[in-house]
C-alpha cells in the first residue's frame, strides 16, 4: 500500500511521484518467481519506463519487453538484459534498427515472419524469433482490453498455421490477461496446449505475456509457479514472463491542485492536472482513481465533490468523491495507484502544463527528475 506518510506539497504539481520503495517491494516479488521456477521475467515498457530506476530494476528482472524500436532502443540503452519485442506490425525502418538491439522478435503474422526471415537469418548477430498466437480464450473483463475477441488484430489461430511451415521460428507468444489471477492464466494455458499441441513440441521458449496481478497481496503465486514449472517440464521450454502493471502495483501518486470550485448541481473542483491528458485510462476503462484522504463512495463522507480536469473536453472528470470536508483552492489531491499507464500515455492535449516526474526516495527524501515546459509542448509539433 502507498504510504500513508507522503505529503502531497512537498513536490510541484502537477506531479507524478513513484514510491522506490514500493517498487522494489514489488521487485522482490517478482524475483521470487524467477528464482523459483527459472522463468524469465521482464519489464513491460508499455506499462512503466521510469528509465531513473532501471539501475535498480535491472538487478530484479532479467530485461525488457517492448512495443517497437523506441522501447527497444530504451530498453537495451538503459535498462540491459534481454530486449524482447513485439508489434502488431514492423515496417522495414523499424527491422532496421531492431537488427542492431533486439535479442527476440516475436511477429503478429506469417506474412511479416516470411518478409524479415531472410534479413534476420543474414544478421550478424542471433535473434531468437517466435510468433503470437490467440489461442482464442478471452479472459480481460474488458472488451478495450481483450486480445482474443473475434475479430481481434493480434495473434495467429490455430487454424491459420495448420501444415504451415515454421522453419526458423524457436517460439510462441500469447497474451490474454488484464489486471488478472492465476485462475485465468490456467485457463488460457489449457487452451493453448489443446490448440497449438504440435508447435509447442517444436519450440524452445513459450511468452505467457502480459496481465498478470502477481504483486497484489491476494494473488496465488505458488500457483503461478506451479503451472510455470509444470509447463517448462512437460514442453522443454523456457517460459517468459511481462508485467507491466505489476512492477508498479501501488507505487505511485499523481499530485494535482485545486484551482477553483464551481457549482453545478452540485460542487466541482478544478484540478490542475487531467484525467484525458495525465491518467487516460480513468476514461478509457473506465474507473475512479482513489484519493488520499477522501473516498471514491460519494456518500461514505460528509462532503461530496466532482474532480474535473484542466482541459477543454467536456468528460474531462476524474470521478464523484467524498471528503471529510469542502476542498478549497491551494488544497493538494493525490490520486493513489498512478505509476503505471499513466506517464507512458501522457499527451500534451490543450497545451495543459505536463506533470513533473518525481521519486519518492526509500529514505524520505523526494527527488524531482524532471520537468516539463513550453519547450517540451512546442517540439511536439511542428
Amino acid at each position: 500500500m502507498p504510504r500513508d506518510s507522503f505529503d502531497p506539497t512537498t513536490v510541484p504539481s502537477p506531479c507524478f511521484v513513484i514510491d522506490e520503495a514500493a517498487i522494489e517491494r514489488n521487485l522482490t516479488r517478482l524475483r521470487s518467481v524467477h528464482e523459483r521456477t527459472g522463468c524469465s521475467v521482464l519489464a513491460a515498457l508499455k506499462a512503466f519506463a521510469p528509465h531513473a530506476l532501471f539501475p535498480m530494476m535491472r538487478e530484479y528482472l532479467q530485461g525488457t519487453c517492448c512495443s517497437g524500436p523506441h522501447e527497444a532502443r530504451l530498453g537495451a540503452e538503459m535498462f540491459g538484459g534481454e530486449t524482447h519485442v513485439y508489434a502488431p506490425a514492423f515496417k522495414d525502418d523499424d527491422m532496421a534498427e531492431l537488427l542492431g538491439i533486439a535479442n527476440h522478435i516475436t511477429f503478429n503474422s506469417l506474412s511479416q515472419w516470411r518478409k524479415f526471415a531472410p534479413r534476420i537469418q543474414a544478421a550478424d548477430r542471433k535473434i531468437e524469433c517466435g510468433l503470437r498466437v490467440n489461442p482464442e480464450q478471452s479472459e480481460a473483463p474488458v472488451a478495450l482490453y481483450d486480445p482474443c475477441a473475434s475479430g481481434s488484430r493480434f495473434g495467429i489461430r490455430a487454424k491459420d498455421l495448420a501444415g504451415e511451415d515454421l522453419t526458423g521460428l524457436t517460439g510462441l507468444h500469447f497474451h490474454t490477461l488484464c489486471e488478472q489471477y492465476s485462475d485465468a492464466l490456467e485457463r488460457t494455458i489449457a487452451a493453448v496446449e489443446e490448440k497449438f499441441a504440435p508447435f509447442l513440441d517444436q519450440a524452445q521458449w513459450v511468452n505467457f505475456g502480459g496481465g498478470h496481478w502477481i504483486t497484489r497481496p491476494d494473488y496465488d503465486i505458488d500457483h503461478l509457479c506451479s503451472m510455470v514449472s509444470k509447463f517448462q517440464e512437460k514442453h522443454n521450454v523456457r517460459v517468459y514472463l511481462e508485467p507491466g502493471e505489476a512492477v508498479a502495483i501501488d507505487a505511485g501518486y499523481l499530485v494535482s491542485e485545486v484551482v477553483d470550485i464551481v457549482d453545478n448541481d452540485g460542487p466541482i473542483a478544478i484540478l490542475d492536472a487531467s484525467a484525458t491528458a495525465h491518467f487516460a485510462d480513468v476514461l478509457e476503462m473506465p474507473f475512479t482513481p482513489a484519493v488520499q484522504g477522501g473516498s471514491i463512495d460519494p456518500d461514505e463522507l460528509p462532503w461530496k465533490v466532482r474532480l474535473g480536469g484542466l482541459t477543454c473536453l467536456s468528460g474531462d472528470f476524474f470521478g464523484s468523491y467524498s471528503f471529510p470536508g469542502p476542498l478549497k483552492p491551494g488544497d493538494r489531491i493525490a490520486f493513489l495507484d498512478a505509476a503505471y499507464y499513466t506517464m507512458v500515455k501522457t499527451s500534451h492535449f490543450n497545451g495543459v502544463k505536463h506533470p513533473a516526474i518525481a521519486i519518492l526516495r526509500k529514505s524520505g527524501e523526494i527527488d524531482v527528475v524532471r520537468e516539463f515546459g513550453y519547450d517540451d509542448y512546442r517540439n511536439r509539433l511542428s
